[in-house]
């Protein structure tokens, strides 16, 4: 699975009692977990950490004393990007779809704003992840069809550009 750790683009593996990152595996051993606070062995040496706190698509931890952020799926936002929405033609309005389930948590547009391909249009909660819905194509907003706090489904309507 890939991650970004304090900016830096990892590819991690568990499995058997060993993780691999960036190719180098290493043996693992979780020796107590009790409330935000998890000691483990990796590679031979002891190892502290501590849930400091945990955003909707980041993990903040604090390892030996050394905080960390972990970036739990760095490539969600453009995978939603690249697949939200259908081009419509000329100045037909081109609905843009919600290709995951959620909860909106803001809206960044309004009716008659002008957006670029790629601008925010608003932010989902899914499975404790926010993701950034973005704007696939550029033109005048028609319609805007969520609203703070509500919910959609996967395909639901979230606003029509044109």
């Amino acid at each position: 699975m890939r991650y970004r750790i304090n900016g830096r683009d990892c590819e991690a593996d568990m499995s058997g009692g060993s993780v691999s990152v960036d190719g180098r595996r290493l043996s693992l051993r979780v020796l107590s977990c009790e409330g935000d606070t998890v000691e483990f062995m990796l590679g031979g040496a002891y190892h502290r950490a501590r849930y400091s706190g945990a955003g909707s698509s980041s993990l903040d931890i604090v390892v030996d004393g050394v905080p960390v952020s972990v970036d739990l799926n760095p490539g969600l936002d453009s995978v939603v990007y690249k697949n939200a929405g259908g081009a419509g033609a000329g100045g037909t309005p081109a609905a843009l779809r919600s290709k995951i389930p959620g909860k909106v948590v803001s809206v960044s547009v309004s009716v008659g704003d002008e957006v670029s391909e790629g601008d925010p249009v608003c932010a989902l909660e899914s499975m404790k992840m926010q993701v950034s819905v973005a704007a696939h194509r550029a033109g005048t907003v028609k319609s805007v069809r969520v609203s703070e706090g509500g919910n959609v489904a996967k395909g639901d309507v979230i606003a029509e550009i044109s």
